[in-house]
């Protein structure tokens, strides 16, 4: 039997999963998106009265071209570095508690986060215009987030 995070996942574009949201809460709002390298995107959606999820925070993780790799269901707002702590646990720049997972559902996109963080991680960016970012992954030299 498909859960409604494995439904919401299977669509496996950010847009078209945003456009099936509606029929499993009465809105949604975008509260945060945070990139982990060049490959790893995190968008954090807090749901309005949500109806067939066990909770009313999804994370959804994308791929550099939206491509969804992951969904999680929470029960509360996760802190950025907490929520990669819960990935990647050895990685000494990750702190805080992870975040209590409802549900999670993955796709074919899905790989282990935490090989975008190696030193040899692969890059678009020629050396000398990429930089390190906190727990690992590039980032263009000039960006400024982390």
């Amino acid at each position: 039997m498909t859960t409604t995070l494995q439904f919401l996942a299977d669509e496996l574009l950010l847009g078209p999963l945003l456009s099936a949201l509606p029929a499993f809460c009465a809105d949604y709002t975008v509260v945060a998106h945070w990139q982990q390298g060049e490959f790893h995107h995190d968008y954090v959606l807090a749901l309005r009265e949500p109806r067939g999820v066990p909770g009313p925070v999804l994370v959804v993780s994308t791929n550099c071209n939206a491509g969804v790799k992951e969904v999680l269901c929470l029960a509360q707002m996760p802190e950025r570095w907490a929520l990669w702590n819960g990935r990647c646990p050895g990685n000494d720049e990750f702190e805080g508690a992870p975040p209590e997972v409802l549900d999670a559902a993955r796709t074919v996109h899905w790989f282990d986060p935490c090989a975008l963080l190696t030193d040899d991680a692969r890059s678009e960016f020629k050396p000398a215009h990429r930089r390190r970012q906190r727990g690992g992954g590039w980032r263009h030299v000039h960006d400024v987030e982390d």
